[in-house]
């Protein structure tokens, strides 16, 4: 028997059967992607939703591997940079990779050609495979691993993108379960976190809302406690996975 197969036999929640199990934790749903991650030989991993928003379609971290910290890969992303991938997403089924490390893996060796499209390194020198998933009412998002020693074979891929799909659907029905139980958010510390989002400092939020810095950082730390996260990034990812801000 496999690895994958004696997990799926030990674990009975691994398909995230929804007529049969509450919503997972986040920190289930992390371990879940980990294992994953090491079926494939990835080093690092996130999961993101796609957010509409009035401008554009943006990633929303869910989590990644540096749970419930936020990984420099995931804010980058975040931003206007993970474009690619949401276009990508939005126009394809097939998992899609890239290299942008001289030290990792040839094309042919990371995945199947065939099954696969490849795009440029949506993080600077960053190598790795994203997998498009979707979900009810018009939910979609993208699983991506990272790694120089990713390895995948054709036989493999089915099924890694079916776990990575069953891991959207149980995470779009944790984060539905956690819209329910929402803190309440001033309308200022929607607008210091949201410039926060966006990269602003505490020194500019200040300046662009008439404040002084004294009071944003006031805004940033009560948004923080009410989040119950553990910084103001954390703070922002768990802002926008519940959709207090876009």
């Amino acid at each position: 028997m496999t690895p994958t197969a004696a997990r799926q036999f030990a674990d009975p929640q691994f398909s995230f059967d929804a007529t049969t199990h509450d919503a997972p934790t986040v920190a289930d749903l992390v371990r879940r992607c980990r294992w994953i991650a090491v079926d494939i030989n990835a080093t690092s991993f996130a999961l993101y939703s796609v957010a509409p928003s009035m401008e554009r379609q943006r990633l929303v971290a869910c989590f990644d591997s540096e749970h419930p910290r936020v990984s420099p890969a995931t804010r980058y992303l975040s931003g206007s940079m993970g474009e690619d991938l949401v276009r990508h997403a939005r126009l394809s089924t097939l998992p899609c990779w890239w290299i942008g490390n001289e030290d990792a893996n040839s094309p042919a060796a990371l995945v199947p050609e065939d099954w696969t499209v490849e795009i440029p390194a949506p993080v600077p020198e960053s190598t790795g495979i994203a997998f498009p998933v979707y979900g009810e009412r018009g939910q979609s998002g993208l699983v991506l691993f990272f790694g120089i020693d990713i390895a995948l074979l054709a036989s493999q891929l089915p099924e890694i993108h079916g776990r990575c799909f069953s891991l959207f659907a149980a995470t779009m029905r944790s984060r539905s379960a956690d819209e329910g139980r929402a803190p309440v958010i001033s309308r200022r510390e929607r607008e210091c976190l949201k410039l926060t989002a966006n990269g602003h400092t505490s020194e500019e939020i200040a300046k662009l809302l008439k404040l002084s810095v004294h009071t944003a950082n006031q805004y940033l730390t009560n948004t923080v406690q009410k989040l119950n996260a553990v910084n103001r990034m954390h703070a922002v990812a768990k802002a926008l996975r519940l959709g207090l801000i876009e």
